[in-house]
């Protein structure tokens, strides 16, 4: 496995701009297009410098279930990855012992970049809906801006009732994913519209339309 993918990237030694990290948390098994798709739309609408993908050592919420071994998902999750620059993938929680928090793998990061370095912690939108009963939900809330995924057609006014009876002030951006929804029509837009359809669809059909100049004019109706 490559070096640069073991550990933690360096990130905000240019103390003169701020840094925005994604960390894309979860079980990973294995990695799919779903989440790969959900990394590259939130690193694009939040102008995210870097993803940061974390496969669980020990999932808390997966205790009660047999789980992959951390090194192969952790391996697949490098292969899945390795493409984009954009996207790195550590092992920094499967080497660490334990039951695997989001809130100490939060607190972990926040000690280890300095303080130009935002966080932004990427996940669904119906984890949202748990995420106020999560462990030490409140520390989550001031160390993490939450990037929240939905669906299109996705309803989040009921997410965004419980946590404000929670009374946790929690930052949360939603963006919708078409990752359950992905189209020809929306490659062509996105295309169009010079924005990323990586993910959309494969390396082979992105390098085709930008070979052949395809969908740089408006699509006819139809």
């Amino acid at each position: 496995m490559s070096t640069r993918s073991q550990q933690l990237p360096e990130l905000g030694q240019d103390s003169g701009r701020e840094y925005r990290l994604g960390i894309m948390g979860g079980t990973f098994d294995p990695i799919h297009y779903g989440h790969l798709v959900t990394a590259e739309q939130a690193r694009e609408a939040l102008n995210l410098d870097l993803v940061l993908f974390m496969p669980a050592g020990s999932p808390a919420f997966k205790q009660d279930r047999t789980v992959t071994s951390p090194e192969d998902r952790y391996a697949m999750t490098v292969l899945a990855t390795a493409a984009n620059p954009a996207f790195y993938a550590s092992r920094f929680e499967i080497d660490r012992p334990g039951v695997t928090y989001t809130v100490d793998t939060l607190k972990a990061l926040r000690a280890h970049y300095p303080a130009n370095v935002r966080l932004y912690f990427i996940t669904g939108a119906d984890a949202i809906l748990d995420i106020v009963s999560w462990h030490d939900a409140a520390s989550i809330a001031s160390l993490a801006t939450l990037i929240a995924a939905t669906r299109p057609g996705y309803d989040i006014e009921q997410a965004q009732a419980r946590i404000a009876r929670s009374g946790i002030h929690f930052d949360v951006r939603y963006i919708q994913i078409p990752a359950l929804a992905i189209s020809s029509t929306n490659i062509r837009d996105r295309v169009r519209l010079g924005k990323s359809a990586r993910y959309l669809t494969s390396e082979s059909v992105i390098g085709y339309m930008h070979k052949n100049g395809l969908y740089r004019m408006p699509v006819p109706e139809g």
